[in-house]
């Protein structure tokens, strides 16, 4: 049994330093966010928690602080449901932040029940894939100013189950939440997968990532049998912080400075989906998602 836990949760620790680094965390106020929050604020980092919720992300930030024992923690408020926040708060961050060397898109919504962002997309491509694609857009300039910096998105195994519906990305003619949930983060990888492409010579990388099987918030969602399925392999299964260990492995690792646009998990590189890197549909899917978003990113 031990055995099988090692695996899963994977070995990995370093004492790599971020001082005089800025890491942006979205969904930063519970779950795997809030414990990479943690673990980088020890490092030194200046650290800025994106969250929906000013209450939960004021309070996330004070147990950060507490946690880490590092002041240079803020909240600010994101909602990645809505493109006017998102501009918003990219807006204020290029103001007011001199540097932005780590940007990871951590937040998402699971299996949720059928619903639209502000901007009429399907929530879970939404939130998880045009959120933070909008948000990278906007953040890339200072990103780049502040190269050698790394751009994290934080995808899941569940990409291999799923497709890129190109003629129904918001899921208008039929809806299937598990589907919907794997396609978005199919999409994770797909983004990475061109970003790091174009990002060439920039000196910034992107990575994605499969945490593991993590019990976090985003269980709420899960039916009656998916939940009983899931209390069945928790023993398996990863806390917030073992969560956490393969996104801070993607901010921290140096070796990964000469890598760009891979998929990780357990702290090491893992095996994508053939889907996952067809450039093809990442291509057209670059295309759609600047089109819906009303945006020119080459």
């Amino acid at each position: 049994m031990e055995a099988v836990r090692k695996l899963f949760r994977g070995a990995w620790s370093s004492a790599e330093r971020l001082d005089d680094k800025t890491v942006l965390i979205t969904g930063a106020n519970t779950g795997i966010g809030k414990e990479t929050a943690i673990d980088l604020a020890k490092r030194g980092a200046r650290i800025i928690m994106a969250c929906r919720s000013a209450e939960r992300g004021e309070a996330a930030v004070k147990e950060v602080i507490e946690s880490s024992g590092n002041q240079n923690i803020v909240y600010m408020k994101l909602d990645l449901a809505d493109s006017k926040s998102i501009r918003e708060f990219a807006e204020a961050v290029n103001r007011d932040e001199p540097k932005l060397n780590i940007l990871l898109n951590n937040a998402g919504v699971m299996v949720c029940p059928y619903g639209k962002t502000a901007d009429g997309f399907e929530m879970q491509i939404g939130v998880n894939h045009m959120g933070h694609f909008l948000l990278t857009y906007l953040l890339l300039d200072l990103v780049k100013k502040s190269a050698p910096a790394r751009i994290i998105t934080v995808s899941s195994m569940a990409h291999t189950w799923g497709s890129i519906k190109l003629e129904d990305i918001n899921s208008e003619k039929s809806y299937d939440k598990k589907a919907a949930y794997s396609q978005s983060k199919l999409a994770n990888v797909l983004f990475t997968r061109s970003l790091a492409r174009r990002l060439e010579g920039t000196g910034v990388t992107a990575y994605s990532l499969h945490p593991g099987v993590v019990q976090t918030d985003l269980w709420r969602h899960l039916s009656g049998p998916q939940k009983a399925i899931m209390k069945m392999v928790s023993p398996f299964t990863k806390n917030s912080s073992q969560g956490a260990q393969t996104s801070i492995y993607c901010a921290v690792e140096p070796t990964l400075d000469k890598e760009s646009g891979g998929y990780y998990s357990d702290c090491a590189p893992a095996n994508c989906s053939s889907a996952a890197k067809d450039d093809v549909v990442a291509q057209k899917l670059w295309e759609l998602s600047c089109n819906m978003l009303s945006i020119t990113w080459e």
